[in-house]
């Protein structure tokens, strides 16, 4: 299986609505044109139209552990599903959850037929999450998120680390988070064993998207 690239589009203000729609459709083109696996992560307003207009898979950015029912301003993966969404982050920093509704979520998107991507903070966390068995684990040290400062640069034996700490539980692809840029760091990640990475702000906030992601997908 190809290295995976994970755009996480958050809540900015440049990722919202047809702006996280462009976004979106580069990242498709990009996947196109190199044959690199990009999966798009727009905010939930935009899910539905998001994935009616691009082909690569969309994944949500969080939902709730409960099902559907009386729970005003939660959302379900039951609905996700619905609008098309073949995934979705789980326990990302900005959006801590406890063990239990880790397990709970991942349990219900493996019912549901959905990937999860679980995040985690340290190498600790993550060989604990590897026993939920997700689909995907990505190691993102919080300092370093939206840094600039790439993890697998400042922190390389985090990314080594977890990836061998996960595999003692479980075989599940570990990706590279926190402070990825450009594509010298993507290759630094694979190179310490990452399956792929999940960014942010660099791509969000890029000058250039396109430019960007294609270098990102060169060295993936």
């Amino acid at each position: 299986m190809k290295n995976l690239i994970v755009l996480n589009l958050k809540v900015y203000g440049e990722s919202l609505g047809r702006r996280g729609l462009e976004l979106s459709r580069i990242a498709e083109a990009v996947g196109k044109g190199t044959g690199a696996r990009i999966i798009v992560v727009p905010q939930t307003v935009d899910l539905a139209d998001v994935v009616k207009s691009v082909s690569i898979p969309v994944f949500a950015q969080h939902v709730d552990p409960n099902d559907q029912g009386a729970f005003t301003g939660t959302t379900t993966a039951e609905a996700v599903k619905e609008v098309g969404c073949k995934g979705t982050l789980i326990n990302h920093s900005e959006k801590r959850l406890r063990v239990e509704e880790i397990g709970r979520i991942v349990e219900k998107c493996r019912r549901l037929n959905l990937d999860s991507l679980v995040c985690a903070a340290t190498t600790e966390e993550s060989r604990a999450l590897a026993s939920l068995r997700p689909d995907y684990i990505a190691v993102e040290p919080p300092e370093l998120i939206g840094s600039g400062i790439s993890v697998s640069s400042a922190k390389p034996e985090i990314v080594r680390n977890t990836v061998l700490r996960v595999k003692e539980v479980a075989d599940i692809p570990v990706l590279c988070g926190a402070g990825i840029s450009n594509g010298k760091d993507v290759k630094k990640a694979v190179e310490l064993g990452a399956s792929g990475v999940l960014l942010a702000s660099a791509y969000v906030k890029a000058k250039d998207p396109k430019t960007l992601l294609m270098e990102m997908a060169e060295n993936i």
